[in-house]
């Protein structure tokens, strides 16, 4: 059977070749590595090397212009490959420009052998061969002693082993040019069985390499598509930290001028109650300023504390009230800090302060539908009659606007919404502000 080209074992070698060739070339021509390129090369080559002994007469003159030519056309492409796949570039800097100068006289030595079958015959390719096979051993030992004693990881390894095997039996294999054939024909097995050995158990473990590196690509990509992730994530943090340290000095700025008018006014005891409340919510301020985050129930505390002092500041007061439904968990529900802030303070300086006689404010949260309902209702002049009054549009818009901005970051929800509108119901005015945001 070993003396038979035409046996199963050889066609089954040649055709694994040749399927492995397909494979990989169909591999660089989607994702443009040279590493895939390079060796479906040399699978090439080799094919196309071991296919002369089943080749028909016709082809032989073919086949004595290439039979050693191509096998330095695929040393060639295996030094490339190699190349690649140690990155020599970077761990062999030093030999690399040597494997350059190895691989373009690889190049070279099989057009000369070309030239010599056209011009001297193939029994002259012969000798020339038998000088240059053992150089091109020694070439290749001195080459795997490089990388065994430079670059330290388990791809070198199988590589070197890939090619050792195909080194030792391509050797014995060159032993029918010093020994004759007969040698092996007599043992019942022709002399390029140790090539056909050799090539096919190196595709083996190559192939294993391959597949080795395309998981730890496929490994390096969801890594980098995570860490992706993370930045973008990062980035919509602080664009929300950077909206909230905008509102903040504007509602700082209030509170400072209101402590200011009780000095001024000789109210001691408002002022420093006051100054107690305000220090309170700085504190609570500060805390959740340095997350983009924060829990419902820490957002309602904070808001609660603001309402207090805004209570002081009005003449008269106000009545504020909060309706929570009892199946939303406010610990575990997340939204910006200070969302709510802008729209009581819209409700109180554009609303209920122009406004005679009782005062007041109704929060309520409700759960819709996986969502969270929040509508803040004031009994003030409205939305129409305060802008009639030439109430600062801009100051009551930004606030809102800004508000609705980190609510869609944080949810990355379409579904989030935000909705003013004006009441004018007869005698009955004030505006109402309805916002919708997932529970989750």
């Amino acid at each position: 059977m070993l003396l038979d080209f035409h046996s199963e074992i050889y066609s089954w070698i040649r055709g694994g070749l040749f399927v492995l060739f397909l494979y990989n070339f169909l591999i660089y021509f989607q994702n443009k590595n040279k590493l895939y390129l390079y060796y479906s090369l040399y699978l090439l080559a080799f094919t196309i090397y071991l296919t002369k002994h089943v080749a028909s007469q016709a082809f032989m003159p073919f086949f004595n212009y290439l039979n050693f030519a191509i096998q330095f056309f695929a040393y060639s492409a295996y030094l490339s490959f190699a190349r690649e796949l140690l990155d020599t570039r970077k761990l062999l800097a030093k030999w690399d420009r040597f494997f350059v100068i190895g691989n373009k006289s690889l190049i070279f030595i099989g057009l000369f052998f070309i030239f010599i079958q056209a011009t001297m015959g193939y029994e002259f390719q012969e000798k020339v061969f038998t000088i240059l096979a053992p150089i091109l051993t020694l070439f290749a030992l001195f080459v795997y002693y490089q990388v065994v004693t430079t670059i330290k990881d388990v791809f070198s390894t199988y590589f070197i082993i890939g090619s050792l095997v195909y080194v030792i039996f391509a050797n014995i294999s060159f032993l029918e040019i010093i020994v004759g054939p007969e040698m092996f024909i007599n043992n019942g097995v022709q002399p390029m069985f140790f090539v056909y050995l050799g090539t096919f158990l190196q595709c083996i473990i190559f192939s294993i390499i391959i597949g080795f590196i395309y998981n730890r690509l496929e490994q390096k990509s969801t890594n980098a598509e995570i860490r992706l992730v993370n930045k973008l994530k990062e980035i919509e943090e602080l664009k929300m930290i950077t909206l909230q340290s905008q509102m903040n000095p504007h509602f700082l700025f209030n509170s400072l001028n209101s402590i200011n008018n009780f000095v001024l006014k000789n109210e001691v005891e408002k002022a420093s109650d006051y100054i107690t409340k305000f220090s309170k919510l700085i504190r609570a301020i500060l805390n959740s300023s340095s997350t983009p985050v924060s829990f419902l129930s820490e957002e309602l505390e904070i808001l609660a504390l603001y309402v207090k002092m805004e209570q002081m500041r009005i003449t008269g007061g106000f009545n504020y009230n909060v309706i929570i439904d009892e199946s939303l968990v406010l610990d575990e529900i997340k939204v910006p800090p200070m969302f709510l802030q802008p729209f009581i303070e819209n409700s109180i300086w554009h609303g209920i302060m122009k406004k005679e006689g009782d005062k007041s404010i109704n929060l309520t949260l409700l759960t819709e539908n996986d969502m969270v309902l929040c509508t803040i209702v004031d009994n003030g002049i409205g939305i129409n009659k305060s802008q009639e009054l030439q109430i600062s549009q801009k100051k009551k818009f930004y606030g809102t606007k800004t508000t609705e901005d980190r609510i869609k970051m944080l949810y990355q929800n379409s579904a989030v919404s935000i909705n003013i509108e004006d009441i004018c119901e007869g005698e009955t005015t004030g505006t109402k502000v309805t916002i919708k945001f997932p529970i989750k």
